[in-house]
């Protein structure tokens, strides 16, 4: 089940609100850990289990660790090691078989296994939790349901943001549930829906066309377009997901960290990763970059921090080589960011264009290898987007189609990737006009939302890149 159809925006959701709110508070918690569980069965009953077991190891090793604080760090190690195995295990192993037939002449059987949707994003909150416990910033939470609810609560379940159990700590047996509160959800999530459904859906269509061609036959204007409407895709499809999410959580009470801040207008690499999955960048430091000494000591030890996290960073998205191609690119570019080029120190106007035209293109590039069912085919399409196999670059009658029928949606994706019109909405909120904006949003939220839905009636394509992760 997804937050962007039908069934879950008109029968699901508001089954659980009215149930939620019509009960006693004392309550509401094991509500919402029943919707969580009814949610995740529904779209995969039978990775139910492997859940159950992620919570119950969990929750076991956090309490034995609170309870003997001698065997601490080898119960760590052993929790450590057993969601990086269930990881591995569903995640890599049969990368891991195809690497070893490679190296070693072998034949092994690949198991074919399913990917658990989610597992990932709450592996990596159940680690934290366990984590922090060991260190002693967050009290073991002695009652295992609650601990259920954090790792499988709905919002955040399949795609995350990744939340941070000292985040939600107290919200778990003590939260605000106001009108405002509510109604800030409700315009969260409703955002977060029309930019998934409106913009990323009808933008895909473009993507997996143009990555479906044979490139070194296509004119690259049409690759350049493909690459851009996959930016914008992966970017509205995820940032409309957490959106969603984090208003999902105000209509229970619960305040969830942000996960992406216009990311497209960042001036340097460095910049993008602060702005893009920022609960992904800020788990990898916490618990990655600064146990392993982060920037402490010697440039060459910075150096191997910064390729443990990025090579990490690559693996987490996926087993394949286009993923550890893309995240050790990163580590690259931030490497030369820091040490050598230091675009940060450039003041003047033209030199931060520049630098903010830089990283687009580094970023656009790295979203081609990462879309790519292969590294050969992924640099191929990097190197047919530089004209090195069709040297003419024309407006021709495919381009033309594109823009005609799905360029106001490329149109709105740029314009709503900047804060343009926050500014803009800023602006309209201090003047005079003021009242009557506030008269006539709900209205233009509601048209926008329902032309979402028009798209979902009519059986528009609706994709979601990160169920793959």
């Amino acid at each position: 089940m997804v937050f962007s159809s039908l069934i879950f925006t008109f029968y699901f959701l508001p089954i659980v609100l009215l149930l939620y709110y019509l009960s006693k508070e004392s309550y509401r918690n094991y509500i919402l850990l029943a919707a969580s569980i009814f949610f995740y069965a529904y779209g995969e009953p039978k990775f139910i289990f492997v859940m159950a077991v992620s919570i119950a190891v969990n929750y076991g090793i956090a309490l034995l660790i609170d309870h003997n604080r001698q065997l601490a760090k080898g119960l760590l190690i052993i929790d450590v090691i057993f969601n990086i195995g269930i990881l591995f295990f569903y995640k890599y192993l049969d990368f891991g078989i195809v690497l070893a037939n490679r190296l070693f002449c072998t034949d092994f059987h690949l198991f074919n296994l399913l990917l658990p949707i989610g597992i990932s994003f709450y592996t990596f909150q159940a680690l934290s939790y366990v984590i922090d416990v060991y260190r002693g910033t967050v009290k073991v939470q002695k009652n295992p349901l609650f601990v259920a609810l954090y790792i499988s609560f709905f919002p955040q379940l399949i795609a995350g943001p990744i939340v941070r159990y000292h985040d939600i700590e107290k919200q778990l047996f003590s939260r605000r549930s106001d009108v405002n509160l509510f109604g800030e959800g409700v315009k969260r999530f409703l955002i977060g829906f029309c930019k998934k459904v409106i913009l990323a859906n009808n933008l895909a269509v473009v993507a997996e066309e143009v990555f479906g061609m044979q490139f070194t036959t296509v004119n690259p204007l049409v690759l350049w377009l493909g690459s851009i409407c996959y930016s914008l895709q992966i970017f509205y499809d995820f940032s409309g997901y957490s959106d969603m999410a984090i208003g999902l959580g105000k209509m229970f009470g619960f305040t969830f960290t942000e996960n992406f801040n216009y990311p497209y207008i960042s001036r340097t690499v460095t910049e993008f990763w602060r702005r893009w999955h920022i609960s992904l960048s800020f788990w990898f430091r916490d618990y990655v970059y600064i146990p392993l000494g982060g920037s402490r000591g010697s440039i060459v030890k910075n150096i191997q921090n910064m390729l443990v996290v990025w090579l990490l960073t690559g693996l987490w998205h996926g087993a394949n080589f286009t993923f550890i191609f893309w995240g050790l690119g990163y580590f690259v570019l931030l490497v030369f960011e820091k040490y050598l080029l230091k675009p940060t120190e450039k003041k003047s106007r033209i030199l931060q264009f520049f630098w903010r035209i830089v990283t687009l293109f580094c970023v656009n590039w790295g979203w081609v290898i990462f879309n790519s069912p292969s590294l050969k085919s992924g640099l191929r399409y990097c190197l047919s987007m530089l004209g090195v196999y069709v040297h003419r670059f024309t407006w021709d009658s495919v381009m033309q189609s594109y823009m005609r029928e799905y360029g106001i949606y490329l149109l709105l994706g740029m314009i709503f990737s900047t804060p343009m019109m926050k500014v803009l909405e800023t602006k309209i909120g201090n003047s005079r006009a003021a009242s009557f904006y506030n008269i006539f949003q709900p209205v233009i939220y509601a048209a926008v939302f329902l032309w979402a839905v028009s798209f979902l009636i009519l059986g528009a394509h609706n994709p979601f890149i990160y169920f793959n992760f």
